[in-house]
């Protein structure tokens, strides 16, 4: 198996059965044995096809007599995985490009004609490639929803809120790809010496430009097969998840409440801010997460971080008003990190209505922890106002004994003068992000 057939494999898996394409792509990538070369190959045509599954359709279906809806599933992903080599990638050549997705049509499709329409398809693509078919510009919404590849739902409502131009930046930074950032455990190492560590294990690192403590990583192959990694001396972790703990503000000795905390990089980040010295009780409603928010506190030496298994929406009343800090990220669309799993975009937004509700739950619960004169971090990894601003606006308004407070951070990340901030792919560089501090009435 090579990365070709390896993308195409997992691109149908995730078709067929709906699931997150990081996690199919990992389990097929083991089972191949692939090399680094291959695997980073793999995995940059799994995901450029996503990114730009709905201009690669734009273009397939003007070549096919046959309409996309109708091809065989494995058919239409070999047409995709040609298209994006020939449109995207500057390295591969064009008939190598058609000729591996006409065999593996061949290797893994039913129908004896397939292979010889794909083949016609992407000739007739590659010959049209300087005389591309233009993508209709009357409707702005259709236009960048065709050419940035997001649905034209989301496209409306970013439009509604950004702007034509704004919106535009937003979906090409959602199809960009985002750096790796490593968080260094500052309680076992140096950043300048991790990077010298890395540099050692064949890794490339780079400061942060504007946040202390991160780095930049680049050729990492298998990140958790690094030795480095498994000695715990850094998590990886967006910079918006380290924003939000120093907006909290967690400080040693501490008693904090990681409400949905599963796979516990803010716990790690509040333990390490905290120099591992107060008590963080870092729960998540499945069982399984305990496990792993354990293995990564076992892994980076925080003993300070305990694992539990905890339903946020359910009041548990030996918690009732014990914490200094409760931390609540929040289940949501998760729209704010199109970058890295790109097909999220392609979920159905039907279910989506829901989570305010959820989200105005958990709140209602977990504010009932916080000691007088604590805080309540809420934050989600969305970019829905009816996820953010909106539910932190009702809070405020069912608790009048929280308010909002303003805190500000490094970087572009300005001063937040409402307690509420955003943060953007465009701007930031970060996933998009929501942020809102809100302080207890009261002396702790």
């Amino acid at each position: 198996m090579d990365a070709r057939e390896a993308a195409l494999l997992t691109l149908n898996a995730c078709q067929r059965q709906g699931g997150w394409s990081d996690q199919i792509l990992k389990k097929q990538l083991a089972a191949a044995g692939l090399d680094r070369r291959d695997g980073a190959l793999a995995t940059q045509l799994c995901f450029g096809v996503l990114q730009n599954l709905m201009l690669l359709d734009f273009y397939l279906s003007k070549f096919s007599n046959l309409p996309l809806k109708k091809m065989e599933g494995k058919v239409l992903q070999a047409l995709r995985l040609g298209a994006y080599q020939m449109l995207f990638l500057d390295k591969i050549p064009h008939s190598a490009a058609v000729n591996r997705s006409v065999e593996l049509t061949r290797t893994h499709c039913k129908n004896p004609r397939a292979p010889g329409m794909v083949n016609a398809i992407l000739r007739n693509l590659e010959r049209s490639l300087d005389r591309l078919p233009t993508i209709p510009q009357d409707d702005p919404v259709r236009y960048l929803s065709t050419l940035y590849s997001h649905p034209s739902w989301l496209v409306e409502e970013l439009m509604l809120r950004l702007g034509l131009d704004e919106t535009a930046r937003l979906l090409a930074a959602d199809n960009s790809r985002p750096p790796v950032t490593a968080m260094v455990n500052t309680g076992r190492i140096t950043t300048e010496d991790l990077m010298a560590v890395l540099a050692d294990q064949g890794v490339e690192s780079e400061r942060h430009p504007w946040l202390e403590g991160c780095l930049l990583l680049s050729r990492t192959g298998d990140l958790e097969g690094l030795k480095a990694f498994q000695d715990g001396l850094f998590y990886v972790q967006d910079p918006a998840s380290r924003l939000a703990v120093m907006a909290a503000g967690p400080k040693a000795g501490m008693r904090v409440l990681d409400v949905c905390a599963a796979p516990g990089g803010k716990s790690f980040g509040a333990a390490l801010t905290m120099e591992d010295r107060g008590e963080i009780l870092s729960c998540d409603l499945h069982p399984h997460k305990k496990k792993l928010i354990q293995a990564g506190a076992d892994r980076l030496g925080l003993r300070s971080v305990h694992p539990m298994t905890a339903d946020g929406r359910v009041f548990r009343s030996e918690w009732e008003g014990a914490f200094d800090l409760v931390l609540v990220d929040a289940p949501c669309s998760g729209l704010g990190v199109i970058r890295k799993k790109p097909d999220i975009r392609y979920k159905d937004p039907a279910p989506l209505a829901g989570l305010p509700e959820v989200q105005r739950a958990i709140l209602d619960n977990a504010q009932r922890y916080v000691k007088p004169g604590g805080v309540l971090l809420y934050s989600t990894c969305t970019i829905l106002r009816r996820e953010n601003k909106e539910v932190a606006a009702s809070f405020l308004e069912r608790h009048g004994n929280f308010r909002a407070e303003a805190f500000t951070l490094p970087g572009p990340a300005e001063t937040a003068r409402d307690g509420m901030l955003t943060l953007w792919p465009q701007i930031h560089g970060t996933d998009g992000f929501f942020i809102c501090k809100l302080r207890k009435d009261g002396e702790s």
